[in-house]
């Protein structure tokens, strides 16, 4: 019985060390032009779905030669060109409206507000909080639950 236990503990541990694992490995890109088509399908040949823009952030579910399948925080998914999107971290506001503050807390000054649907380039982590900044402006603190991309 002893035996049955551990064997069970290590198997939860086990598990939950992976879906952690897999959680932290997801894969993420933005869009690195001033503005891209999301597809139907892997080629130009397939409908635009959606234009996106500079910094919009999208998680990489699939790939197919030099074309991504990616997801966005709507769920929404389609296929982008490989070579239209990089590697700078981006975030896109998920909440109706988040307040940007001036330190990682909610007790900080208020020193503005980001929209539904803004995408602001990440600049830092802390506890759960990123530090944004808005194109050509705004710098400040969100807390991480109001955000989506990394």
């Amino acid at each position: 019985m002893l035996n049955l236990k551990k064997w069970v503990s290590g198997f939860i541990a086990l598990s939950l060390f992976a879906s952690t694992a897999a959680l932290q490995a997801r894969e993420m890109v933005s869009v690195a032009k001033a503005e891209i088509n999301m597809r139907a399908g892997a080629g130009t040949q397939h409908e635009a779905l959606w234009a996106l823009s500079r910094g919009y952030p999208l998680e990489v579910t699939g790939r197919r030669g030099k074309w991504l399948k990616v997801r966005d925080f709507e769920n929404d998914s389609g296929w982008v060109y490989r070579p239209l999107v990089g590697k700078t971290p981006h975030v896109v506001v998920k909440s109706r409206v988040a307040n940007v503050r001036s330190a990682p807390n909610t007790r900080s000054r208020i020193l503005g507000k980001a929209d539904h649907g803004e995408v602001l380039r990440t600049l830092e982590h802390r506890n759960d909080w990123v530090r944004v900044q808005r194109e050509g402006g705004l710098k400040g603190w969100i807390a991480r639950r109001l955000l989506w991309g990394w």
